[in-house]
């Protein structure tokens, strides 16, 4: 879907020094991937989706999109598009806003009116469709701009800090939006300092520093995340009683202190069928948790001095 080789962007300072945003940034990204994109501030991140919009061309090396560049593909397919900042015509209605995004994505006219109330249902914006865009609130206004970014289905969508602004309930609600929006032929960006939130949406993180790719950290595929068919974890098992009974269930068990074990098991149904016979033996299990290092923590260690 998305291929950058060896792409590098120099800027000219007004001091006529050369800074450079990016620098031999080479990565690939699947079709059908949600991909988080993390750095700290001036890593390069939003030089970096600038990029992979079209609005700048690399200094060097070279970006394809489908095998084009990416100019050249947001003119044929377009791309579902969240700025960091959500500016929009303060006297515009919300839902005048989005018949006029809709039109400018493309909509066709016998699309044009389900597809907005479409977007404002999925951002739960109803009561807000006749207000004015001066009056929204912050949190209002950030759901606006993520219903415009879906108002159209696209194959290609970016997130750009999507939650700012979010209280708790849509922070969450934006999760399942997520969720909803997967599909095997549509790619995913979401750049976001919410490790948090990144851990739980993307399938992979691409960590920037200093405009350079500095790790890429696969946190769709910890433990229980691929469904029943994933790859070996790694859990956490607590137990009241029963914890003997571990080793001759899951060979190579480890026993740690207080009743805790720790199991290698191939997949969820290796795990709950295993958790079943644990227990047809008497064991009694309090918590259960998978092992795997934080996001944060490999944030902290990429970007360390």
């Amino acid at each position: 879907m998305i291929e950058l080789r060896d792409v590098t962007k120099v800027f000219r300072s007004p001091l006529g020094r050369d800074v450079r945003a990016v620098e031999g940034f080479s990565f690939r990204v699947a079709r059908g991937e949600v991909l988080g994109i993390a750095g700290p501030n001036g890593a390069g991140k939003s030089t970096l989706i600038d990029l992979l919009l079209g609005f700048l061309r690399p200094t060097s090396g070279a970006i394809t999109i489908e095998g084009v560049p990416p100019r050249e593909y947001v003119e044929r397919r377009g791309v579902g598009y969240l700025s960091e900042l959500v500016h929009i015509p303060p006297s515009w209605t919300l839902e005048g806003a989005l018949v006029r995004y809709a039109l400018l994505a493309g909509v066709p006219d016998a699309e044009l009116a389900p597809g907005v109330a479409r977007a404002i249902a999925r951002l739960g914006l109803e009561e807000h469709r006749g207000k004015r865009v001066r009056h929204l609130s912050r949190g209002t206004l950030q759901r606006l701009g993520l219903a415009q970014a879906i108002v159209r289905d696209q194959a290609l969508v970016i997130f750009d800090e999507p939650t700012n602004g979010l209280d708790p309930v849509w922070v969450h609600r934006f999760r399942a939006l997520v969720r909803e929006l997967r599909a095997p032929d549509r790619t995913i960006l979401i750049a976001s300092h919410d490790l948090v939130e990144l851990e739980r949406v993307a399938d992979r993180v691409a960590i920037i520093d200093r405009g350079r790719l500095a790790r890429v950290v696969e946190v769709g595929a910890r433990p229980g995340a691929a469904g029943s068919g994933g790859g070996v974890g790694r859990w956490r098992i607590e137990l009241a009683d029963g914890g003997e009974q571990a080793s001759a269930v899951f060979p190579g068990a480890e026993m740690l202190a207080g009743g805790v074990v720790e199991v290698d098991v191939p997949g969820v149904d290796a795990l709950n069928a295993g958790l079943a016979e644990l227990i047809a033996r008497g064991a009694r299990i309090t918590a259960l948790a998978p092992v795997h290092p934080s996001l944060e923590r490999q944030f902290h260690e990429a970007v360390r001095e």
